[in-house]
């Protein structure tokens, strides 16, 4: 069964920048389209971000567009979630997991949220 642990997460001034990883245990990142969601306190789990298991295209929701890149690493077996400019909104518990990636992202039937790590933009 594919495992996926993302960290990476820590406090940020507004405007700052931090690289979250998700790494990808009992699969390879070439297998899974695999994507970033993340969960403020009192609002809903939203997809941010995913990449194809080709690593060939990517989706960003609009809010994150031009500030938030992502990325795989076949050698590392990890997909990174590169976010500059961060703002108030950005903070929450970001997970990753397993999706179909395309206008959009939808988690895969079944596949396990495991644990998030906390990012907090604060001045």
């Amino acid at each position: 069964e594919v495992q996926l642990q993302a960290s990476g997460g820590g406090l940020v001034q507004p405007g700052g920048s931090l690289r979250l990883s998700c790494a990808v245990f009992g699969a390879s990142v070439g297998d899974y389209d695999i994507g970033w969601f993340r969960q403020a306190p009192g609002k809903e789990r939203e997809g941010v971000s995913c990449i194809t298991a080709n690593a060939r295209s990517w989706y960003h929701k609009d809010s994150v567009k031009g500030r938030f890149t992502i990325s795989s690493d076949n050698a590392k077996n990890t997909v990174y979630l590169q976010m500059t400019a961060l703002k108030l909104e950005d903070t929450a518990v970001y997970f990753c997991a397993t999706v179909t990636c395309g206008f959009g992202l939808r988690r895969s039937s079944g596949a396990p949220w495991g644990q998030g790590t906390q990012v907090t933009v604060s001045s």
